[in-house]
C-alpha cells in the first residue's frame, strides 16, 4: 500500500484527492493548517473516509520537520487560490509565503525523502494580457475564439502557449515553483508532474467568486441573491472551461503509478473543448436547475487578472494516461446542485462566513 501526503489536504481539491485515494486503497495523511473557512467541516468528512491528518503550515519548515512518518509521494495542493489576492498589495506577502515559500518547504521534504511530487499549478501561469490581446467574436451567449496564433487554437490555450507577459501575483507564484520544481528534479533526481489545471468544481466547493465562481453561481441562485457579470462591457459573455473533481482525481490516481518515469512534465489539465461555459450560458442552467431567475446587474469594468477567454487545450495529457474529462459542463452543475441542495444549512452558513 502507497503511502501518500497531501498538503493543502483539507481544501477542496485535496480532500476530494484525499477521500477519492483513500476509497482506492491508498493511505494517505492530510497536511493543513485549517486556516480557510469551512476546513474544518472537510476534515471530519476526510476522517470518515479514514484519512489520517497532521496540522501544519507549509509555510514552516518546522512543522515539517515534525513528519516523522514514511511516505511514498506528495500531492502539493495547498496554495491560496485566489487570483484576486495581491492585486492591491495588501496582502502580497502572505501569498509568496504561502505559494513560493510553501513549495520550497514541500520540494525540500521531498529532497530530504527522496520522493515524488505531484504538483497542482494553475492555468493562471499563462499571461491574461496576451491572452486578451488575442481576436474574439461573440454571439448572444459568448466570446468565440477567432485568431490564428502559435500555442492557442479552438481547441484552447496549450502549454506552448508564450509566457511573455502578465499573469497576477498569484500566477506568477506558481510559475516561480513550477520552475523550482523542474530543477529539484533536475539536479536531485526527483521524480515530479506539474498539472496546470484549469477551473475545477464539484461538490463539497465551498465555492467563492474569486475562487468557485461555478459554485458560486449556482449558490447565489440558489439562496436568491445579488449577482453581476463583472467586466468586459458587463455582458457575461466570458468564457472559462470547467473540470470535474471526479475527473481530476481519476487522472491524479494514474499519474501516481506512472510517476517514476516523469522528471518535471508539465501537462493542462482542465475541461477543454468538451466542457466549457460562459456565465451568461451558465446563469441559463442555473435558473432551469434551481427554478429561480435573477435579475443580473452589470459592470463594464474588467477587474485586474480576469481574462476573456479560457478553454484548457489538454494536448498530450489524454493520450498521455488514457484519460479525458469525462462530466459534461451541465452534469457538473447538476452534481453541484444536488450537493447542494443535500448540505443547504452547512453551506448556507460557509458562504455567508
Amino acid at each position: 500500500m502507497e503511502r501518500i501526503i497531501i498538503t493543502g489536504g483539507c481544501g477542496f481539491i485535496g480532500s476530494n484527492l484525499a477521500v477519492s485515494l483513500s476509497e482506492l486503497g491508498y493511505e494517505v495523511t492530510c497536511f493543513d493548517n485549517l486556516s480557510r473557512r469551512g476546513s474544518e467541516l472537510l476534515l471530519e468528512r476526510l476522517l470518515e473516509h479514514h484519512c489520517s491528518f497532521r496540522h501544519g503550515d507549509i509555510r514552516n519548515q518546522e512543522d515539517f520537520s515534525r513528519l516523522k512518518a514514511e511516505f511514498d509521494i506528495m500531492i502539493e495542493c495547498s496554495a491560496e487560490p485566489s487570483v484576486l489576492v495581491g492585486s492591491d498589495g495588501s496582502d502580497a506577502r502572505y501569498l509568496i509565503d504561502n505559494n513560493l515559500v510553501g513549495s520550497i518547504n514541500c520540494l525540500e521534504f521531498c529532497r530530504e525523502r527522496s520522493i515524488p511530487i505531484i504538483f497542482l499549478s494553475t492555468s493562471r501561469v499563462y499571461p491574461y494580457d496576451r491572452i486578451n490581446q488575442l481576436s474574439f467574436s461573440e454571439n448572444d451567449t459568448r466570446f468565440l475564439y477567432r485568431d490564428s496564433k502559435a500555442g492557442v487554437s479552438e481547441k484552447g490555450i496549450s502549454i506552448d502557449f508564450d509566457l511573455t507577459g502578465y499573469r497576477s501575483l498569484y500566477g506568477a507564484t506558481k510559475l516561480c515553483s513550477e520552475y523550482l520544481l523542474r530543477e529539484y528534479c533536475h539536479n536531485y533526481g526527483i521524480h515530479g508532474i506539474i498539472n496546470r489545471c484549469g477551473v475545477v468544481a464539484g461538490p463539497w466547493q465551498l465555492g467563492k467568486i474569486d475562487q468557485g465562481v461555478f459554485t458560486y453561481w449556482i449558490a447565489k441562485h440558489y439562496f436568491k441573491e445579488e449577482l453581476s457579470y463583472v467586466g468586459f462591457g458587463g455582458k457575461g459573455k466570458q468564457v472559462r472551461d470547467l473540470l470535474h473533481i471526479d475527473d481530476l482525481s481519476a487522472l491524479v490516481s494514474r499519474q501516481i503509478a506512472a510517476i517514476s518515469v516523469y522528471n518535471g512534465a508539465i501537462f493542462n489539465v482542465g475541461g477543454s473543448a468538451y466542457a466549457n461555459l460562459s456565465l451568461r450560458e451558465t446563469t441559463s442552467i442555473c435558473r432551469e436547475l434551481t427554478g429561480n431567475t435573477l435579475e443580473i446587474s452589470s459592470v463594464s469594468d474588467t477587474r485586474p487578472a480576469d481574462v476573456k477567454w479560457f478553454v484548457t487545450d489538454n494536448g498530450d495529457t489524454e493520450q498521455e494516461f488514457s484519460w479525458k474529462p469525462a462530466k459534461s459542463a451541465p452534469v457538473i452543475l447538476e452534481d453541484i446542485f444536488n450537493w447542494l441542495r443535500k448540505h443547504e444549512t452547512l453551506f448556507k452558513r460557509i458562504l455567508k462566513g
